[in-house]
């Protein structure tokens, strides 16, 4: 129920009789609402001083509405704070502000272009698994291993591109003419796989498969704890938040996954001697 309509329920219910000049000083906001018919005498006893209290308290809640609006409709508006230095007050910017990213050192950029290489290896090694074993554990590992950094390299394309950096370690090289076998062995990350173990990985099946793939896969995942490390212990490096996220969780998922492949070549270990 709108005030005006409220107005009329309170008037109508005590019979109020309020004098024109009442109404017009003390209750502006019923001014023009045809549902009222103001008679110009005045209502006598406690009905007449009912019907303003409430009319009174109609208006107070006018006035509140109104302000609350009010302060919704500012709320409404952008409002963008720098935080101060430690010890120092926060500033209230302009709404035109617009937010830049974080200076980058070229360590951060050197590290996203080579994990990008590093994790392309480890999907191409996954890709070898549903022809190659039988094995469903190594099956489920290699799935969740393929699907985390796909998703992964997405993120560290999304990042270096909104920099401005190229993708590819290799293009960020130029004058580079050398052909792409060569480049793998001259640029393979930490705990890389080289071509010659590669090539045994392709030609292996059955159990031979499963313990070149988890011994490699642990080599290659300690390469990755290695490139973060080096991330961190390198001056400056690591503070984009972003970088710093994915570095840490990448550092925490690989941790937990070499457990995992420990613990499957034990359990084979232990198959086998039976």
């Amino acid at each position: 129920m709108n005030l005006a309509s409220q107005a009329v329920s309170i008037l109508s219910t005590f019979r109020c009789r309020l004098s024109t000049a009442f109404v017009r000083k003390y209750f502006p906001f019923l001014a023009g609402v045809s549902l009222i018919t103001v008679h110009p005498h005045r209502s006598s006893g406690k009905r007449a001083v009912v019907c303003a209290t409430m009319l009174a308290a109609c208006a107070g809640a006018a006035l509140s509405a109104s302000a609350v609006l009010a302060q919704q409709r500012d709320s409404a508006k952008p409002v963008v704070v720098q935080p101060g230095a430690p010890g120092q007050p926060s500033k209230t910017l302009p709404p035109s502000t617009r937010a830049t990213l974080p200076p980058r050192s070229p360590a951060d950029v050197e590290f996203m272009q080579g994990m990008i290489m590093h994790h392309a290896q480890a999907i191409d090694m996954t890709a070898l698994i549903p022809s190659h074993t039988e094995n469903k554990d190594l099956r489920s590992l290699g799935a969740r291993i393929s699907s985390s950094q796909s998703d992964e390299i997405k993120f560290m394309k999304r990042w270096l591109t909104a920099r401005g950096e190229s993708v590819s370690m290799h293009d960020a090289m130029p004058g580079t003419h050398t052909s792409g076998h060569d480049m793998a062995a001259m640029h393979l990350m930490p705990g890389m796989l080289t071509p010659e173990q590669m090539e045994a990985l392709r030609k292996a099946t059955g159990p031979e498969f499963d313990h070149l793939f988890l011994t490699g896969m642990i080599q290659h995942h300690q390469g990755a704890l290695t490139m973060v490390k080096d991330l961190f212990d390198t001056a400056g490096a690591g503070q984009d938040a972003d970088l710093f996220n994915f570095a840490t969780d990448a550092d925490n998922t690989q941790r937990a996954e070499i457990k995992i492949m420990q613990g499957m070549l034990e359990k084979k270990s232990t198959e086998e001697k039976r």
